[in-house]
């Protein structure tokens, strides 16, 4: 009786990290979609909202690592076990990285917002429903042990690399016929990095999902865009 309410407790504690981590990502996502928001329409007010929610994030991972922690100190836990603290401890780290990028792109909606209004340039919006997308299919792929779900998001990044590619193509072509607003370029160039760089960091939490089922480390070679 006292191994099956041992075992019943450890259960529950899984779920506690999935859901933290189910949280963080629906948080992540609604941070990076404000954020490009409040960048495209020059919200600064906006803005500042989505930069206050930063902190509410961080919060959730540092529970995350203390729960974990406390897990392992009192569970000693191997194989599998172990596994699956470890994975949710690095899945909320780069959870938590992807809502800093888009902490940073909601602050470049504040130095955009003064400089001169150019004609738009497509390629962010659909950028950042492809991060956004990836975000929530591998959190699911995560939450349901999914290793299947989590490559395809892993092969995904290579879209979203050539997404950005082209999108820098066009951003070096405005640049070279209108020298004048390099500042709002520069702004631009920066964000569309971001959102590459949110990007490999999901690809980083596929890997970790595949870690996670077979227990070894995934060892393709990751698919880039070309950038010659």
């Amino acid at each position: 009786m006292v191994s099956n309410h041992i075992v019943k407790s450890y259960d529950e504690d899984l779920k506690y990290l999935s859901h933290q981590i189910s949280m963080m990502g629906e948080l992540a996502i609604a941070q990076l979609n404000n954020a490009i928001k409040a960048f495209l329409d020059r919200d600064s007010a906006f803005a500042l909202k989505v930069i206050d929610k930063d902190p509410t994030i961080d919060q959730i991972e540092h529970d995350i690592d203390a729960f974990a922690i406390r897990m392992i100190a009192l569970r000693q836990p191997v194989a599998k076990d172990l596994r699956n603290i470890i994975s949710a401890l690095k899945v909320s780290n780069h959870l938590e990285r992807i809502a800093d990028y888009a902490t940073n792109i909601a602050r470049r909606s504040l130095s955009i917002a003064e400089l001169p209004k150019i004609p738009s340039i497509d390629g962010l919006p659909r950028m950042t429903e492809m991060a956004a997308s990836m975000i929530n299919d591998v959190v699911f792929a995560y939450i349901k042990g999914d290793d299947k779900q989590a490559l395809k998001v892993w092969r995904r990044d290579q879209e979203l690399d050539e997404k950005y590619i082209d999108y820098l193509h066009s951003l070096l072509a405005h640049m070279a016929e209108d020298p004048h607003n390099m500042n709002v370029y520069t702004q631009l160039l920066f964000v569309a990095k971001n959102i590459e760089r949110i990007g490999d960091h999901t690809t980083n939490i596929a890997e970790m999902v595949y870690y996670l089922v077979r227990g070894i480390p995934f060892a393709e070679p990751r698919p880039k865009g070309d950038l010659g």
